[in-house]
């Protein structure tokens, strides 16, 4: 055969090496493929075998679960933790709760005694702390802030103008003329797109009970204040209540501090992440709101309930309770939304915040549930 016939030896190398190539490149996609699919499979097995297996990973399923007992989606939980787990779990910390509101609180207030106007030195109005005084606060996986308010006797709890809707806290402050407003109790919310109109438990605004959906109760947890601007907290009955002489009040619960002690012993009890508002007590008397937001994963993801009890203890609250949280929690300052809140939907309208106000004597809240039976109020109403 003639040399000239014959393919170049570098024509042939060439061509074997583009067919590899080609080969090689169907081959590696296959490869890879397979190996992606196999890594997903093992990894789901691992990650469940541990989730379910190891007691770390039962804790942090147990974390999840609590986690979505506080949301809108707490069905979602029994896919975690199982249906009869989920309701084992939701009577246990309930029954818990109602146990932390049974101690006797015994805790003094000791206000500072204001000096008449006329012999007030110019040093000391320099010196004079302010009504409200909001601190930003952070922590492992929250964002949020703390309202001092120094003088509690100017507090008062505000409801909504009109029936039949709840209102926002920004708008209960600006049409009362209110210098601060925090969410305060809960209310009937089904499907979670209640109208804010109907409260859990009682509603007490300047010593008179609006709402009493108690039913057969005679008794509810508490948060509120008195009519010397002592917190109060705890399980209480209505004629306790009015013995006291409770001025502002809603239901809510539970009670994470009672005389100087945190009743959460670690974040184990803390009831899941989520967004938190709480309210505190100094021994000087300040009242202290606790607003953490939540749900938003590149700002705040929430905290628990211990985080909640450690940031009021920190601050010398010598007594403290849960509030509504979650899509309800909302701090407004001068007028201003302060925090972030979770809601897809904005600012929630609810039936309850608490407000405070340079001059509380001039506040003018009406109570829009005169004469409402609770069981003709229809809660997803719009």
């Amino acid at each position: 055969m003639d040399q000239a016939s014959l393919p170049k030896r570098s024509t042939v190398r060439q061509q074997s090496y583009k067919h590899k190539k080609r080969k090689k490149r169907k081959k590696g996609f296959g490869w890879f493929l397979s190996r992606f699919v196999w890594t997903v499979l093992i990894a789901g097995a691992l990650g469940a075998g541990w989730l379910f297996l190891t007691p770390s990973g039962n804790e942090y399923r147990f974390l999840m679960a609590d986690t979505l007992i506080t949301t809108q989606h707490r069905h979602w939980a029994k896919y975690i933790i199982g249906q009869a787990e989920l309701d084992r779990r939701v009577a246990e910390y309930n029954q818990r709760f109602e146990s932390m509101g049974e101690e006797k609180d015994t805790h003094q207030i000791h206000l500072p005694v204001p000096e008449p106007a006329s012999s007030e030195s110019p040093e000391a109005a320099v010196h004079k702390k302010p009504l409200v005084e909001i601190e930003e606060i952070s922590g492992k996986g929250y964002h949020g802030y703390v309202m001092t308010v120094n003088d509690p006797t100017k507090i008062r709890l505000g409801v909504p103008h009109a029936r039949g809707k709840g209102e926002k806290v920004s708008s209960m402050v600006k049409r009362t003329g209110a210098v601060a407003g925090v969410n305060a109790g809960g209310f009937a919310d089904p499907n979670w797109k209640g109208n804010g109109f109907k409260p859990i438990g009682i509603v007490i605004s300047q010593g008179k009970l609006y709402y009493n959906g108690l039913g057969n109760s005679k008794s509810t947890q508490v948060v509120g204040i008195d009519q010397n601007g002592k917190m109060v907290a705890g399980h209480y009955s209505l004629k306790e209540l009015n013995d006291m002489g409770i001025k502002e009040a809603v239901t809510f619960q539970p009670r994470i501090i009672v005389n100087g002690k945190g009743l959460i012993r670690n974040a184990k009890e803390g009831w899941g992440i989520a967004p938190r508002t709480a309210m505190g007590q100094r021994a000087d008397g300040a009242i202290l709101f606790v607003v953490i937001d939540g749900r938003q994963p590149t700002y705040s993801i929430g905290a628990n309930l211990y985080d909640v009890q450690q940031i009021m203890l920190k601050r010398g609250a010598v007594i403290a309770a849960n509030l509504d949280g979650g899509s309800s929690t909302v701090l407004v300052k001068d007028n201003e939304i302060v925090n972030r809140p979770s809601s897809e939907y904005g600012e929630r309208y609810l039936p309850t915040a608490f407000l405070v106000f340079e001059h509380p004597e001039e506040a003018n809240i009406p109570n829009i549930w005169a004469g409402l039976n609770p069981k003709d109020i229809d809660p997803g109403k719009k």
